[in-house]
């Protein structure tokens, strides 16, 4: 009897261990933002800047509570109030890839994807401007009251309209952080360097996953996309046992970011997957979709922006909507186009769907498939994104401007690997043996229809357009077209895949019907060796380009002199100075 009755304690004791076991996991899962709000209330990320006109900019923040009241304080002794609107961002979940609170491997948390609850916050802060003079900066504040009446605050920061034509700017120029190790020292040697900036244009490839909610607020590694950005960072780097701490810049805080989508912000079919990296992979065309979903959600079963759409406030248009814009910004004339597609891998030895054919598995299972890399919106000429431009480049607004500049992902000259294949619908080729089983499913990229280089820069070129800005491929390069147009490509912010140059070739496919470029640009244009600071090579030679992981760059251009100057700053040195290696002038 004894025995029986230890065995039935020690039954009684694995129940109730298992049973907190179970609500412990079911309170992280269940409600991720109470968990980490448990401490002290706080904002999930300090105030940002939208959309400014000339004579109001949009404000806003998020929060993890809905909240019953959220309010912007600014002027003189912040005594003028504006109230905020309120939306509850619609996809963002986290998953077993998160790295969040106590997660720090795959799995440890959540096991499945899982809703997290975050809303945003927008106020339209309207200024007297008196006319004829520069607007002077504002101090404003911003107050989220929870549901139970307790109130929190941000530091205060200050804001401005949209400047005038004329006003000097410094304009930082960047793209893919997707919380490289490299980003958070980036930015907090931007603010180091050339103190407070006055607009941050951002070439796509913000994040890495664009629904997991942490890549944008608060990933436990200290790297995300809103902290980098606002001076709260936490990123250590490690080189040879120094360890060094960056906290990123406080910049959009006080500068409107303008965005254009990159290949990251864009999520594939909705809630098929098991991950959200899975999720993010799983794109396939819209009228392949239409085959074979007709009657359902199109956007759910192909490919969508919502979360990037809803993070931010841009300026629409009837075709495009948020996804490409024209802004003008003092004396410049910004405009934003959707050009980047899938990325694939390049190889052809990979178990998984490339960018040249489709894996051996998936063969006889089109749904699978990946249909190559997959433009999502239609540039080529006809198109309504290519009237859109034309007729913008048209518009007064364009061709008054003093500088007319254009940004997009997808490079149109660069030593990066991702400009290989050309910009072009995939053109897929289908094998059979005898008996009608598929052998293969490859996919050809024809350059001559390369519809950035033979429909959109063409049309740049008449338009005088005198400066285009792009990522993708993670290195800084430019070049300069026979008629003067400058391309930037200042992407070696967080890290680096490497350039086609020298003795390294990009991995191209061979036997297939186009010839694929191993090395340069495949363009046609030489890199531009920087004009002041140039890295050498190991023959000692200038290189045309940095593609590094230990140093990292960003751009700054400065619409009073009309220069575009790089600075480079080497991460294992935390104590060497940012050298500006390049600079060149719109004409």
């Amino acid at each position: 009897m004894l025995k029986n009755l230890r065995s039935g304690k020690k039954i009684l004791g694995l129940v109730l261990l298992f049973i907190l076991t179970i609500s412990f996991t079911l309170i992280n899962v269940r409600s991720f933002g109470e968990t980490i709000m448990t401490s002290a209330p706080q904002l999930l990320t300090d105030p940002f800047l939208q959309l400014p006109t000339e004579n109001s900019v949009r404000v806003v923040w998020f929060t993890e509570f809905a909240g019953s009241q959220h309010t912007v304080n600014y002027g003189e002794n912040l005594a003028e109030t504006a109230r905020a609107s309120t939306i509850k961002l619609s996809r963002t979940r986290e998953d077993q890839q998160s790295r969040v609170g106590n997660q720090t491997a795959n799995g440890q948390v959540y096991q499945q994807t899982v809703n997290r609850d975050i809303w945003r916050h927008e106020a339209e802060v309207t200024l007297s401007v008196v006319e004829g003079l520069t607007p002077a900066r504002v101090n404003y504040r911003v107050t989220s009251v929870r549901e139970d009446g307790e109130s929190v605050s941000s530091d205060v920061f200050t804001l401005a309209p949209n400047p005038k034509p004329g006003t000097p700017l410094k304009i930082l120029l960047t793209s893919d952080h997707q919380l490289k190790p490299m980003t958070a020292a980036n930015l907090q040697k931007v603010v180091e360097t050339v103190g407070r900036v006055d607009g941050v244009w951002f070439a796509g490839d913000l994040i890495n996953i664009s629904d997991r909610a942490s890549e944008w607020f608060d990933d436990n590694r200290g790297g995300a996309f809103f902290p980098a950005l606002q001076g709260r960072a936490n990123y250590t780097m490690n080189h040879d046992g120094v360890k060094t701490t960056y906290t990123g810049g406080q910049i959009i805080q006080h500068a409107p970011i303008f965005p254009c989508i990159g290949n990251h912000e864009v999520m594939g079919r909705f809630q098929r997957m098991a991950s959200l990296d899975d999720e993010f992979n799983d794109t396939i065309p819209r009228a392949v979709a239409q085959r074979l979903y007709s009657g359902k959600s199109l956007k759910n079963n192909s490919f969508n922006t919502d979360t990037y759409e809803e993070i931010f406030t841009l300026p629409t248009n009837k075709t495009g909507g948020k996804q490409y814009y024209a802004v003008s910004f003092g004396d410049v004339r910004l405009v934003v186009l959707y050009i980047t597609n899938m990325w694939r891998t390049p190889k052809l030895d990979s178990p998984y769907r490339g960018r040249y054919q489709e894996a051996v598995a998936d063969l006889n299972h089109p749904e699978k498939w990946g249909y190559g890399q997959l433009i999502y919106e239609a540039i080529a000429k006809g198109s309504q994104q290519y009237n859109w431009l034309a007729a913008e480049l048209n518009s007064d607004e364009f061709k008054q401007a003093k500088y007319k500049v254009v940004m997009f992902h997808h490079p149109p000259h660069t030593l990066g690997d991702n400009i290989v294949p050309a910009y072009t619908d995939p053109v897929q080729i289908i094998t059979r043996d005898d008996f009608g089983n598929i052998k293969s499913v490859r996919y050809e990229y024809p350059k001559n229809d390369d519809y950035i280089t033979r429909d959109v820069i063409p049309l740049l070129e008449a338009a005088n357009v005198q400066f285009v800005l792009y990522g993708h491929s993670h290195l800084w390069n430019r070049f300069v077209s026979p008629r003067g147009m400058h391309f930037l490509e200042t992407s070696n912010v967080g890290n680096t895949y490497g350039a086609a140059w020298g003795e390294r070739k990009r991995e191209v496919p061979t036997g297939y019907q186009e010839k694929y470029v191993e090395l340069g640009d495949p363009n046609g244009l030489e890199p531009i060796v920087p004009t002041i600071a140039p890295l050498l090579g190991e023959d000692g030679k200038p290189m045309p380009y940095i593609a590094s992981n230990n140093i990292t760059v960003f751009s700054i251009f400065d619409t009073g002199t009309g220069t575009v100057s790089s600075y480079r700053f080497d991460t294992r040195k935390p104590d060497s100075e940012v050298i500006k290696f390049d600079e060149f002038q719109l004409k």
